[in-house]
C-alpha cells in the first residue's frame, strides 16, 4: 500500500481500462497482447467505424475480414483466431450472452476463459477484474519488473507466486487492484524500463540507495 500511495501522488488516478462497454475491455484485453494500447486502440475504432464490435458480428465475420479491422494491433492473424476463439465460446456456451458469461463465479468464470484457446493468465484476468468486476489482480511484465528491482520478488517468480503475493498484501478491493494495476504500468513505461530511470521514479525511495540519502523515507510512507 505505500507503493500504491506513492504511485498515485506521483500519477493521479489511472481511470483505467479505457472502454464504453464490457464487451469491448474483453476485446481489448486480447487485442493488446504483445502491443502498445495506441495499437489497440485504432484497431477498436475501426471496429466500430465498421458497426462490428458485438459478439454476433465479429463470429459472422470471417477470419480476412476480422484480420483486416484489427490490422492496427499488429500480428492481426493471430489475434483474429484468438477472437474467433473466443467469440465462438461465448456464442456456443452463452449464446452470445456476455452478461450471463461474466455474471458466473469468479473461479468457474476464470477456469472457463482459461480453457479458451489463445487466452492466457493476464488476458482472462483482465477480463476479470475490468469486464466482470471480479477482485483478482492483474499481473504484467511491469508488475514484475517493479516487485523484482525492489527485491519483493525473485526474478524468476512465475504469474501465480507474483499474483499470490499481492493477494496476500491487499484486500480484495476491485478499485484497489484496477487502479494499482494501471499505476504499475504507468511506473514501468515512464520509469522502470528495460534500463531503469531510478532517479525520475516515485518509487526510488523505496530502493536501498536510494533510501540511505532520504532519512525520512518516501512521502505517504505511513
Amino acid at each position: 500500500m505505500s507503493f500504491y500511495r506513492e504511485l498515485r501522488a506521483h500519477f493521479g488516478h489511472r481511470k483505467w481500462w479505457p472502454a464504453d462497454t464490457r464487451f469491448e475491455v474483453c476485446i481489448g484485453a486480447i487485442l493488446t497482447q504483445n502491443t502498445a494500447w495506441k495499437n489497440v486502440a485504432k484497431a477498436i475504432e475501426r471496429l466500430k467505424d465498421a458497426s462490428a464490435l458485438d459478439p454476433l458480428t465479429i463470429h459472422r465475420l470471417s477470419h480476412e475480414e476480422l484480420a483486416d479491422l484489427i490490422r492496427p494491433a499488429g500480428y492481426f492473424n493471430v489475434k483474429a483466431g484468438r477472437l474467433k476463439n473466443f467469440i465462438s465460446h461465448l456464442v456456443r456456451s452463452h449464446e452470445g450472452n456476455l452478461e450471463a458469461f461474466l455474471s458466473q463465479p469468479m473461479e468457474s468464470l476464470r477456469e472457463e476463459l482459461l480453457s479458451i484457446k489463445g487466452v492466457g493468465k493476464e488476458t482472462a484476468d483482465s477480463m476479470l477484474l475490468y469486464a466482470a468486476g471480479k477482485p483478482i489482480f492483474v499481473v504484467d511484465a511491469y508488475t514484475k519488473r517493479v516487485l523484482h528491482r525492489h527485491g519483493l520478488i525473485d526474478g524468476r517468480a512465475d504469474y501465480d507466486t507474483v499474483q499470490d503475493l499481492l493477494h496476500a498484501e491487499l484486500d480484495p478491493d476491485v478499485e484497489l487492484y484496477n487502479d494499482f494495476h494501471a499505476q504499475f504500468v504507468a511506473v514501468g513505461h515512464h520509469c522502470c524500463k528495460k534500463k531503469p530511470r531510478c532517479e525520475l521514479c516515485p518509487l526510488r525511495g523505496f530502493l536501498p540507495e536510494f533510501a540511505q540519502a532520504m532519512p525520512d523515507g518516501p512521502t505517504n510512507q505511513t
